[in-house]
């Protein structure tokens, strides 16, 4: 039970990343990682609606009717990401006028719409939290790497910090649109080659496996 729950709690950071593994929420990805301050923002607030979200939603999950589960569905949501924007707007309102509308629009992110139909209608309430909490964190490294890659090599700087001089040596294009598909494609790249090299390297593994046994009975 313990491993089932830590594999659903690790299985959104690595193995099914939305970002580089399920190419979801594609829109806020290349839009607001210009920065890594921006790309960390986004990433805590979806993974803030997704835990909320699926805990409500399996609580619910009986209680919805089939036929109005996904209006119920954004209905839940748009109550969190409301919550989210009210207290980003108080407390951080550069970030918030830095995500612009891509904060309202987490109500109809694919990422957390999926997790809710997928995961949290049809299991427990720990279970589905841990799903939200995996996906989340996956979702937020993932947009942080962009943007500290993007604001690295196109401002020369790293979550508004400044290096040394290499901002004079700075590549504008990396914090314009095609830089942003630039990088995103390239780590995504890197991340599912790394990803098939370890899944042939279990693979092999097991396939070494008897053959050593054997030696050993041999032996």
């Amino acid at each position: 039970m313990k491993s089932n729950r830590l594999n659903t709690l690790t299985n959104g950071i690595v193995k099914s990343n939305p970002t580089f593994r399920l190419v979801l929420g594609t829109c806020p990805t290349l839009a607001v990682t210009t920065q890594a301050i921006n790309g960390l923002a986004m990433g805590a607030a979806v993974t803030f609606v997704l835990l909320c979200s699926n805990v409500m939603i399996s609580l619910l999950k009986k209680v919805i009717p089939n036929r109005v589960r996904i209006p119920a569905y954004v209905v839940i949501i748009a109550t969190f990401v409301t919550v989210v924007q009210m207290v980003m707007q108080k407390f951080l309102p550069s970030l918030y006028d830095a995500l612009g509308v891509f904060l309202p629009l987490i109500v109809v992110n694919c990422i957390i719409l999926a997790r809710a139909e997928a995961f949290a209608s049809c299991n427990p309430v720990l279970d589905s939290a841990l799903d939200g909490i995996g996906m989340g964190v996956g979702f937020t490294l993932s947009l942080t790497l962009i943007g500290i890659v993007r604001e690295v090599l196109g401002a020369g700087s790293i979550f508004g910090a400044p290096i040394g001089s290499l901002g004079n040596v700075s590549m504008t294009i990396f914090i314009l649109p095609a830089g942003g598909f630039l990088v995103y494609g390239t780590l995504m790249a890197v991340v599912n080659y790394l990803m098939r090299l370890s899944e042939e390297r279990k693979i092999n593994a097991l396939h070494s496996m008897p053959e050593n046994d054997e030696e050993e009975v041999g032996a």
